[in-house]
């Protein structure tokens, strides 16, 4: 016989800003040694500064989107809460 499911686990908000700032800042940090490394890094691996582009473009954008789309859903929960009430 199967157990009886538990319930979910209440979720936890945070500023989800600092995370994609971390992640952001370590993109940076790699670009800058593979920057550095300059003539030493070997052709066939110089698709990584690409990489690390990219990671800091989708960072700085998640940055700065996340309070939007924050923002949006409790707006979005407030009708739905105005909507709902007589």
């Amino acid at each position: 016989m199967r157990k009886p499911r538990r319930p979910d686990p209440d979720v936890h908000e945070s500023d989800y800003r600092v995370p994609a700032a971390l992640g952001t800042a370590a993109w940076t940090v790699a670009l800058v040694v593979l920057i550095a490394l300059g003539d030493g890094l070997p052709e066939t691996e110089r698709w990584w500064i690409g990489v690390c582009v990219t990671g800091i473009v989708l960072g700085v954008f998640g940055f700065l989107y996340i309070p939007r789309l924050l923002r949006q859903r409790s707006e979005a929960e407030a009708r739905r809460e105005s909507a709902g009430a007589p």
